[in-house]
């Protein structure tokens, strides 16, 4: 019933974050799941892992959201009906109450070792970033058909729950996302579109939201077949280039004196 995940410390005031990687299921969970392997796969964020692999702090889980999600507040972090796991019926028979409470003790253990991450950071630094890595299907109805655009930015930087003091913060980074080039365009990026920020950005920010802040990044999954998983390794090389782009670039808002003042030009 373990929950499996890494975390890596690296001396710098970034974190990044990959909560949704994961495709593991502890074995006592299979003969309860009800899904079949691709139907996990389609909603789990495939890549994401990849995407965080940059020269900053780092977390990536491996165990599976339809395991234990980790961006769901306690009480909902185990999926127990449909409409928990968009429309799909997770678990047949449902899981005992002894297996949940299990898979919980997993949860709790996770967002205490996050916690003394965090507040290693701030010690050294005084400050944090957390980029908080995800993507979402654009495809869900068919292969062929994708969901409008207006509501569907390629790019979505959630920034609901950060304090006002973080706002300027995460204007500047919608704004220097948008100037790089992927597939040889600038890529459609906006914030607080699709997606404000989960329960793992909530709750970071109200436990340390003084001292930093988070960027939910949702990349839509135009970068892979929604479907068959396959992937595109040029447009994902472009993502991975604009991310490591990031991490200089933040530093130096960091650095900047009043977060009033970050550079017009972003």
């Amino acid at each position: 019933m373990e929950l499996v995940y890494t975390i890596h410390r690296e001396q710098t005031p970034i974190i990044v974050a990959a909560i949704h990687e994961g495709h593991r299921l502890a074995l006592p969970l299979l003969e309860y799941m009800h899904l079949q392997e691709h139907e996990r796969f389609r909603e789990e964020d495939p890549y994401t892992g990849d995407m965080a692999n940059l020269p900053v702090s780092r977390i990536v889980v491996e165990t599976s959201r339809f395991q234990t999600d980790l961006n769901r507040r306690r009480e909902l972090a185990v999926y127990r009906k449909p409409e928990d796991a968009w429309g799909l019926t997770v678990w047949k028979p449902a899981l005992p109450e002894i297996m949940v409470a299990q898979l919980l003790e997993g949860y709790d253990q996770f967002y205490a070792d996050v916690a003394e991450l965090i507040q290693w950071t701030i010690a050294l630094f005084g400050k944090f970033v957390m980029l908080d890595i995800h993507s979402y299907n654009h495809r869900r109805e068919h292969p062929l058909k994708a969901a409008h655009i207006g509501d569907h930015p390629e790019i979505n930087i959630g920034t609901g729950h950060n304090r006002d003091k973080w706002k300027p913060l995460g204007h500047c980074m919608t704004r220097f996302l948008s100037h790089h080039h992927i597939l040889g365009r600038f890529p459609d990026v906006r914030e607080n579109v699709k997606f404000k920020g989960g329960a793992f950005a909530e709750w970071i920010n109200h436990n340390f939201g003084e001292y930093g802040c988070v960027l939910s990044l949702e990349f839509k999954k135009t970068f892979m077949d929604e479907w068959t998983g396959r992937l595109d390794r040029k447009h994902f090389n472009d993502i991975r280039s604009m991310l490591k782009g990031t991490i200089p670039f933040l530093l130096d808002l960091l650095d900047t004196p009043a977060k009033s003042t970050y550079p017009n030009g972003y």
